[in-house]
């Protein structure tokens, strides 16, 4: 048996790995890179296998650099099955119909540039219609359901408590009378996120593949980040300024409404609340029908309230005509896609909106290098947005305790529930967090890490004695 560690390598995004069971082949998550040009460029590299022999896919949950690249693998072939949660199958939906329509508009953009200078032009990665297609082929699992997906292969589903049908993978494979366990965390939520329960933990494996995202971090350390929101809005309500967050469509977003929804009335803020994203809005009421996955807080508010997504202030935009009406607008919140600030409408927000020293922008998640959102991080004075330079004159915050994705702390705690597993691999982080969460897995828990690079083959042998 055995496993190819095929993306998330040292890096953030491009989550995928390849196992090999007998004559079984089958991924662990396909994702699609983020970032700079150079990251995204890497998702029109050959896939390391033939998809057309894969048998199935497990899908951790429905973030792009979890799902983005299954389109393209089934363009190139594929049409085995894809099992995810019953929330992650309908997220999936949305989320890659509408990456599907980036990937044409983005064709279509640099082709047009191509032919002005006479260069050939570029497909997209993939299509709306592949899309469609991949669609066809999910089957929803629930939570804690034992299944199996080819024979010799037994899966389970538990709750990462991420965002809303994340789920870390239990493996159990058996090749010639020997069996080997095998845990993927998927992406490991923050403990008291709100609307969804906190991660599981599981005990009994031989392998664990393990997220590293902020590894290096600990989210406490820039105080009570929904306090420190509150302060910024009240600052931004007395001078009349805008507020700009860059949020992930799926699972930010919702968490940002209910925080809100709690707290505006109680600090006197009346600044209106704009959801800018057609996505969030579909990925919200996804969130609406999929209740059996709340938390016993949200089930409360729910039956005291009706609703947890709606309050007087908030506002969903649609058309791209309310998108832009808002950059006349001052004294207002806009929450807006693409989460790292490098596509989507907030791109427009920022450049109307940087070069006000009254406003703010607030980051609320990681920000992959290359990316706007990176820069501004990074304090850049200048940034590019459309070909335009624009001074960076706004308040720049950076509140990670809004993270989805547990800390380093968080992560540790996670991993002592697993009894001394034969072996630890450590993805999906940037080199810094990979190695700082390695060095106190082997110090704290006497875990042996490893740290793959792409496209490196590990042997998982069976431990039973």
């Amino acid at each position: 048996m055995d496993m190819q560690v095929c993306g998330a390598a040292r890096e953030v995004t491009g989550s995928c790995y390849l196992l090999t069971c007998g004559e079984t082949q089958f991924l662990v998550d396909c994702g699609m890179y983020q970032g700079g040009a150079e990251e995204r460029d890497d998702n029109f590299d050959p896939f390391v296998f033939d998809p057309d022999q894969i048998d199935f896919v497990l899908l951790t949950h429905a973030h792009i650099d979890h799902c983005g690249l299954i389109p393209r693998l089934v363009q190139e072939g594929f049409q085995g099955a894809i099992y995810a949660t019953h929330a992650t199958a309908d997220l999936s939906e949305i989320m890659l119909l509408d990456s599907a329509h980036i990937q044409e508009m983005e064709a279509e953009w640099q082709s047009r540039k191509s032919k002005r200078a006479g260069r050939r032009t570029k497909d997209p990665l993939y299509t709306t219609a592949d899309a469609e297609q991949s669609l066809r082929l999910f089957q929803g699992v629930s939570y804690g359901e034992e299944f199996s997906p080819a024979p010799g292969v037994r899966a389970r589903f538990r709750d990462a408590g991420h965002i809303l049908g994340s789920a870390f993978l239990e493996l159990r494979m058996e090749e010639q009378g020997e069996e080997v366990s095998i845990v993927f965390s998927g992406d490991v939520g923050q403990p008291g996120q709100p609307i969804i329960r906190d991660p599981e933990t599981t005990t009994d494996t031989d392998y664990l593949v393990m997220e590293s995202t902020y590894g290096d971090r600990l989210h406490d350390q820039e105080g009570e980040p929904v306090e420190n929101l509150v302060h910024v809005l009240q600052e931004a309500q007395r001078a009349g300024g805008n507020v700009i967050i860059p949020s992930f469509a799926l699972g930010r977003t919702q968490e940002l409404i209910y925080f809100l929804r709690e707290r505006y009335e109680d600090y006197g803020l009346d600044m209106p609340i704009y959801i800018d994203s057609p996505l969030a809005k579909r990925a919200t009421e996804i969130y609406r029908r999929h209740r059996a996955a709340y938390d016993s807080e949200a089930i409360d508010c729910l039956a005291e309230t009706g609703s947890i997504f709606t309050f007087p202030e908030l506002r969903y935009t649609e058309s791209a005509d309310e998108s832009r009406e808002l950059n006349g607008k001052n004294g207002i919140v806009i929450i807006s896609a693409s989460g790292m600030a490098d596509a989507g409408r907030v791109k427009h927000h920022l450049k109307h909106n940087l070069w006000r020293p009254e406003n703010h922008v607030v980051i609320v998640g990681f920000q992959a290098h290359g990316t706007l959102g990176r820069r501004l991080l990074d304090g850049e004075k200048r940034v590019k947005i459309f070909g335009e330079e624009i001074a960076v004159k706004a308040q720049v915050h950076f509140m990670p305790g809004l993270s989805a994705h547990a800390d380093r702390n968080q992560l540790l705690e996670w991993a002592s529930h697993v009894d001394s597993p034969h072996r630890v691999f450590l993805t999906h982080g940037e080199a810094a967090a990979i190695f700082s969460l390695k060095e106190l897995l082997e110090e704290r828990l006497r875990f042996q890490v490893a740290v793959p690079r792409k496209h490196q083959i590990y042997r998982l042998e069976s431990t039973a004695a």
